[in-house]
């Protein structure tokens, strides 16, 4: 990959798992001398290598998704803490490194996509109260799980079933 190019995250090759195009991506920061972006970079593969280790596996690409998903709500935890204390400069490092870790994360889907999965759980679950909403995230998470904020789609589900 040439030296500047945009981190292409998802859109990578084919045959190349996450993992390698994150390493590969620290390598690109290297040489360009990004440090930011090479902070960010290095801060996820410590997650994803501190996992590894705790739990002993080769982490697939979902795995890494889950990482990401989590360091993301972190930083956007982070972020609303920053700003309310008045310190726009950390909440902007944070942002950057959001920013970052969003190259790594598939498609989004758009609002009518996931109230269709919703109404689609919902029939296959039979669920008709907001009791039943574990049943019905228990279908989507799975199925959502990188592609759509589960707060999102948690909101959605309740009031589906408030109706």
């Amino acid at each position: 990959m040439p030296v500047g190019a945009p981190v292409p995250g998802a859109a990578a090759g084919l045959d190349m798992s996450l993992k390698q195009q994150i390493t590969e991506d620290m390598k690109s920061a290297m040489r360009a001398k990004d440090a930011a972006r090479l902070g960010a970079i290095r801060l996820l593969l410590a997650a994803m290598k501190q996992r590894e280790v705790d739990e002993r596996v080769e982490l697939t690409d979902a795995d890494v998704v889950a990482i990401i998903e989590k360091m993301n709500k972190q930083r956007r935890d982070s972020i609303s803490q920053y700003e309310a204390a008045g310190r726009q400069d950390l909440a902007d490092v944070e942002k950057f490194e959001m920013s970052v870790l969003a190259a790594y994360m598939p498609q989004q889907l758009s609002d009518a996509e996931i109230g269709k999965a919703v109404d689609d759980a919902i029939a296959a679950t039979a669920a008709a109260s907001p009791q039943d909403m574990g049943k019905v995230m228990g279908v989507l998470k799975p199925k959502l799980a990188g592609r759509a904020d589960m707060g999102r789609v948690s909101a959605m589900i309740k009031a589906q079933l408030s109706r």
